[in-house]
């Protein structure tokens, strides 16, 4: 009896469901209309069907996109059933004066547009102000007048994901860092290439409250979140370890073992020049040939990010 039970709430609760998508799917629903009605529109809009009748490739193409099949065939407020005009702003006096760029005072988004970045940036920032944008205002991006359209592309499609002004992250990235898109091409690098990762895994490109806009609290924290192997706490910590990862390594790419900036032992010794060994590491025998032999410092210090061995003070355990 209690399973017959059971089925009957289950059968009752999958009649709701489908009465419930065929309400929302419904010709008459708020949700499956187009963009707002001529009639409907506020003083100096005309619509996107208006747009469309000398902009039809564009349209096309926008109207594939993510935010095209919102605005267009599902808006959800008042905002984004202007559409076009939500972004270019009212298109009134830009028909009245024949079209044509730069008549009529829209918003093209341009590289040489003359509408100030900030006040182009503002439009994008209407509806994306949450989440990793709360910090756009002032960070390195902002401060140089970077405009969200020099990454992002909301007229078509050229990335999976994200609107991408480039087909990947490093891509787009790297189309204003290309120093650091080629230290990705090094034998030693992170799995960018791969794309196990992208350059948004460490960085936050709309800004933070860190250096070099980390999403972590420190460079050490960031590395931590994959490294937590080397995090610690350690009975013997290694000094340049608990300032910074990068006084030894390069993360975005280096020629050498583990994107370590120098090959050893020559990193080493920035440090350590005559502590306990000769100050020449390549002779032709003895100390010095074991001294660089294999893998060199490591070969006895083994432990260098820190040790918990009660004789690892000199990290050989």
């Amino acid at each position: 009896m209690r399973w017959r039970l059971f089925g009957m709430i289950g059968a009752l609760a999958a009649v709701l469901v489908t009465v419930t998508l065929l309400g929302l799917a419904a010709p008459g629903s708020a949700q499956s209309q187009a963009s707002t009605p001529p009639g409907t529109l506020p003083e100096g809009y005309v619509g996107a069907e208006t747009c469309k009748g000398c902009h039809e490739e564009a349209f096309e193409k926008f109207s594939h996109t993510k935010m095209g099949r919102l605005f267009l065939r599902q808006p959800r407020n008042s905002t984004e059933g202007l559409a076009c005009e939500s972004c270019h702003g009212p298109g009134k006096a830009h028909v009245d004066a024949g079209g044509g760029k730069g008549k009529g005072g829209m918003v093209t988004f341009a590289k040489n547009d003359p509408t100030p970045v900030e006040k182009r940036n503002a439009t994008c920032l209407g509806c994306h102000t949450k989440g990793a944008r709360i910090f756009w205002q002032g960070s390195a991006h902002d401060s140089r007048n970077v405009a969200c359209t020099s990454c992002h592309k909301v007229m078509e499609d050229v990335s999976p994901r994200a609107q991408l002004a480039r087909e990947t992250v490093m891509d787009t990235c790297g189309s204003c860092h290309p120093q650091k898109r080629a230290a990705q091409m090094r034998s030693s690098h992170m799995p960018l290439r791969e794309g196990k990762m992208t350059c948004t895994s460490c960085h936050n490109p709309h800004g933070t409250v860190t250096p070099a806009l980390l999403k972590e609290n420190s460079l050490n924290d960031t590395c931590f979140t994959c490294h937590a192997e080397k995090r610690g706490p350690f009975l013997w910590n290694h000094q340049p370890v608990l300032e910074s990862c990068a006084n030894c390594h390069d993360p975005h790419g280096t020629n050498h073992d583990a994107m370590l900036k120098l090959a050893k032992p020559r990193l080493c010794q920035q440090c350590h020049t005559e502590a306990q060994h000769p100050s020449r590491p390549y002779g032709p025998i003895g100390t010095q040939q074991k001294y660089t032999m294999g893998r060199s410092c490591n070969d006895c210090h083994v432990a260098v990010h820190g040790s918990n061995h009660p004789a690892g003070r000199v990290f050989t355990r």
